[in-house]
């Protein structure tokens, strides 16, 4: 999936990118989140650009299952990496890269959802399957399961429109980032206690939905 930067700068185009990127083809595979932004804070964009490459996906479907909507969810993305891009030369390395994106999309996400003053709903992108967005493609799955599959994720996304900011934002964290409790402590600002406590009550109202719609459990796909 690509983003449409805007003013974001340009990363490739013209002999001298596609020299770049073709030294690149290799250490791109297998260099770490540090070394690409050792890279990045050193002026080479196109180490930048394979970090926006990694996470953009990710970024993206943090947004989409927290806001709810596909059009707001690429602008939290296109603007989560804008900032990365302009505060890089400020990132200390203390937390994680990941953990440092992570954190300046929540913010972009909770001052959307202040600005918009309402509560996100779910709006299924044509075409997109949010559930697999940040997931390694599985074995192929039959016609049956797929609709059954689509059918839990849908009765899940009403769900997690019942849900607080704060506890949809740390089931999201942990069930579809695995993330540790002590990072989403981190990332939300609060005890690693708390962190526990919202996830249990989220899920816990998560599951009540999924009965009273006739599904046996978060892990089933399957109407009982």
């Amino acid at each position: 999936m690509n983003w449409d930067f805007g003013p974001f700068p340009t990363f490739g185009g013209g002999p001298e990118s596609n020299r770049i990127a073709s030294k690149f083809d290799t250490f791109r595979m297998v260099a770490t989140d540090e070394e690409l932004v050792a890279k990045s804070m050193a002026g080479d964009l196109e180490s930048f650009n394979q970090l926006v490459l990694r996470w953009e996906r990710p970024i993206y479907a943090l947004a989409y299952r927290v806001l709810g909507r596909d059009e707001d969810a690429r602008d939290v993305a296109q603007e989560t990496f804008l900032r990365a891009f302009r505060a890089l030369p400020g990132f200390k390395g203390q937390a994680k890269f990941s953990s440092w994106l992570y954190r300046i999309a929540l913010n972009l996400c909770r001052d959307w959802i202040r600005r918009k003053k309402r509560t996100p709903v779910v709006d299924m992108p044509e075409g997109v399957d949010i559930a697999e967005l940040a997931a390694e493609q599985g074995p192929v799955e039959s016609i049956e399961d797929l609709v059954a599959r689509q059918e839990m994720s849908r009765i899940v996304a009403e769900g997690m429109k019942l849900l607080p900011e704060e506890q949809r934002t740390a089931i999201v964290l942990k069930e579809y980032h695995g993330l540790t409790f002590q990072e989403i402590a981190e990332l939300q600002g609060c005890p690693l206690s708390t962190v526990k406590t919202r996830l249990y009550q989220g899920l816990s109202v998560l599951r009540k939905h999924l009965e009273s719609q006739g599904m046996t459990s978060l892990n089933s796909g399957r109407a009982s």
